[in-house]
């Protein structure tokens, strides 16, 4: 261990929070100062005049996108939220969703397809985890009015193929939705070669700007399609805020960090850290897929995530925590309800992985002794409804429409079962969750 380090904290939850750089932190406590002394006025000025031009090309740049195609929102989630739901969608219509899309994404879909009276449909996985481009291709047509996809999701780190799916999608009339907020700032994105209409992204994860700015890339067709209605409802981030991200990105830049090419995948931490996992005794990888980024996620079969977690941050090493709830299409292997997160920045260090790995090691001395599966690669079964008395309800039921029919992994001797329709996600009293119930349209389909 180098001299001097002994007492550094090690950030390894860049995917729930990344470092500020210091230029992006100084220009977030000047700005802040100086809207407290001389009010918002002045501040929105210097954003309008001077940093939004540099901050739109830097994030055309970053994008692959042309200048003037995006937005700035107070995150990807609420810029999904204020444009998605006025897509003119109607009865005949169908939505794409897949297993791995994050809870509020999937709250806007099922209130579109309940609004527009069309069917929300599930793609189906691959028994190794991945999405199912042969069904995808097999099934497209005209009907599909709208594709949803996460290009990285929030519980694991499995990369979805998302130029793939855009060439599978380009001939068709569809929509194409990509959720770049875990991707983009560690894995090259280019809205160009995606082929998608709408971008989404988070400015404050791997892109280690300040909380609550984000930003959406449209595309002319989605533009043309929102005429009637505009993006005048899009919440837009504090002065300050958008001021720090302009300066994060320069950073990136500076350091030839915002379209990372091979080097997306930590320069081979991850894999240092996936080890560390896999050596350790009584740990469990969640790796479904067969290509992996800087997300790293895993549970011990005899110590809870938030302890484990609070145990390694006691350690000096901070990691974060994903719950089922995050992506609630997608539960892998056992019945676990949360499971610890590491994920790596280009700034990480071969001694931040060794410190990470001796961390684990003390936090699970005496531990380890039930024998579990080294990984989680393979897809899950397909979820089971939840019934409004928290008692399960076979999948598919009644009011699910099931939309695949290959196999998934988990589903035991019976072989194949198909992947079931998205039932309606509503937020359980005392909760801050959503649970799954049925809601049978009217015609009786999802």
């Amino acid at each position: 261990m180098p001299h001097g380090d002994r007492g550094r904290r090690v950030h390894l939850d860049t995917a729930g929070l990344g470092r500020m750089p210091a230029a992006a932190r100084a220009q977030l406590t000047e700005w802040t100062r100086h809207e407290d002394r001389h009010g918002p006025c002045e501040v929105d000025e210097h954003v309008h005049h001077v940093v939004r031009p540099e901050l739109d090309a830097r994030l055309a740049a970053l994008l692959g996108a042309p200048a003037g195609d995006t937005v700035l929102a107070t995150g990807a989630a609420d810029a999904f939220a204020a444009l998605v739901p006025r897509l003119p969608l109607g009865p005949g219509d169908r939505i794409w969703t897949t297993p791995y899309e994050g809870v509020a994404n999937l709250t806007v879909l099922t209130a579109l397809r309940d609004r527009a009276r069309c069917r929300l449909e599930v793609v189906p996985l691959r028994p190794d985890g991945d999405l199912d481009l042969e069904w995808m291709a097999a099934h497209i047509d005209d009907d599909v009015a709208l594709v949803s996809v996460a290009h990285v999701p929030a519980g694991c780190g499995i990369v979805t193929p998302v130029e793939d799916i855009g060439r599978i999608l380009a001939p068709h009339r569809c929509l194409y939705a990509v959720d770049a907020s875990y991707a983009v700032g560690q894995l090259p994105v280019d809205a160009g070669r995606i082929g998608c209409q709408l971008l989404t992204g988070d400015g404050w994860r791997f892109l280690r700007g300040p909380e609550s700015v984000g930003f959406a890339y449209l595309a002319p067709e989605l533009r043309q399609a929102l005429a009637p209605y505009g993006t005048a409802s899009l919440a837009l981030p504090e002065g300050a805020s958008v001021v720090a991200l302009n300066a994060a990105l320069a950073v990136a830049e500076d350091a030839a960090l915002a379209v990372p090419g091979d080097a997306g995948l930590a320069g081979g931490l991850a894999a240092v850290l996936r080890t560390a996992v896999e050596e350790t005794p009584g740990a469990e990888l969640i790796a479904p897929g067969r290509v992996q980024c800087g997300i790293v996620t895993f549970r011990h079969a005899e110590m809870p995530a938030g302890l484990l977690r609070r145990a390694l941050a006691a350690r000096g090493v901070v990691v974060g925590k994903t719950v089922a709830q995050e992506t609630p299409l997608y539960s892998p292997g056992r019945k676990a309800t949360a499971a610890v997160r590491v994920s790596v920045h280009h700034d990480n260090s071969a001694w931040d992985a060794a410190r990470f790995a001796e961390a684990l090691r003390q936090a699970l001395a005496g531990r380890g002794h039930h024998a579990v599966p080294t990984a989680v690669r393979a897809a899950a079964p397909a979820p089971a409804a939840v019934a409004a008395g928290g008692g399960a309800v076979a999948a598919p039921a009644a009011g699910l429409r099931a939309v695949g029919a290959g196999p998934v992994a988990g589903a035991g001797a019976a072989g194949a079962v198909p992947a079931a329709g998205v039932p309606r996600p509503r937020r359980t009293a005392g909760r801050r969750h959503l649970a799954l119930v049925c809601a049978p349209a009217p015609d009786g389909t999802a």
